[in-house]
């Protein structure tokens, strides 16, 4: 089955422009990225989706695959959908451009349950939250699954309201890294923008609107994305922690 990683990357940040060129340790982002995606050993291959001449030099020069796309995409699903439709491949892994430090493990996580069964047609991930601050922060989501791991919704909200303590209940983050079977994606993206997507602005939500499932496997990864310059110094921190800062 042929596996394919596509990162999507554009130039114009609103909060951060230029984001997957900033230098992480003297890597640019996009390069960490593309090298943490070739490490999985189910990823056959890993291109870039961009619109960017910039970016695009950039990624040829450490040797990366890119492919050229449209500037008028509004999500970067969407920009993954056109370069899907170039690719030769079974199933595409999504990757977000601006988590340098994520583990090929997440996304063997994430793979695997589209191999083992063939009627999952979307996956993802989850991680366990560990902060208060973050059951309440609107910019980490939250989802909820069923016994079989299957997605019942994803909330900005803090999901399930909890109304008397539980000391056992484990509230989970969504990790934004999917695995689609090709042509399912290409489906997903013709489909007009759901009510429940607009509103919490989730593009997940579409799928779910429209009767689709969504495995989500656990994982323990930790993602720290890059959303402003700022964070530029946590990554960094978490690199050298890590001993991963070369």
């Amino acid at each position: 089955m042929q596996i394919t990683a596509v990162i999507p990357a554009r130039y114009g940040s609103t909060r951060f422009p230029g984001k997957p060129l900033a230098s992480i340790c003297g890597k640019t982002m996009i390069q960490r990225v593309y090298e943490n995606a070739r490490q999985c050993s189910l990823v056959g291959r890993v291109v870039v989706a961009t619109d960017s001449d910039e970016i695009a030099r950039a990624v040829q020069q450490f040797g990366g695959e890119v492919c050229m796309t449209s500037n008028m995409h509004e999500t970067g699903t969407d920009r993954i959908a056109e370069a899907a439709q170039k690719l030769d491949a079974d199933l595409i892994v999504n990757v977000q451009g601006d988590e340098p430090l994520l583990q090929p493990q997440a996304i063997e996580l994430a793979v695997k349950p589209l191999l083992i069964n063939q009627q999952i047609s979307m996956g993802t991930l989850k991680a366990p939250i560990k902060s208060e601050q973050d059951i309440e922060n609107p910019n980490i989501v939250k989802v909820v699954t069923d016994t079989r791991g299957r997605a019942l919704y994803f909330s900005r909200s803090a999901i399930p309201f909890v109304r008397s303590r539980q000391t056992d209940l484990i509230m989970y983050r969504h990790i934004g890294l999917y695995v689609y079977r090709r042509d399912f994606l290409l489906q997903l993206t013709g489909l007009p923008q759901s009510m429940l997507e607009k509103a919490e602005s989730l593009e997940q939500l579409r799928a779910l609107e429209y009767g689709f499932c969504i495995h989500v496997a656990e994982t323990d990864y930790e993602p720290i994305s890059v959303d402003v310059p700022e964070d530029i110094v946590k990554v960094e921190h978490a690199l050298r922690q890590q001993g991963r800062a070369l």
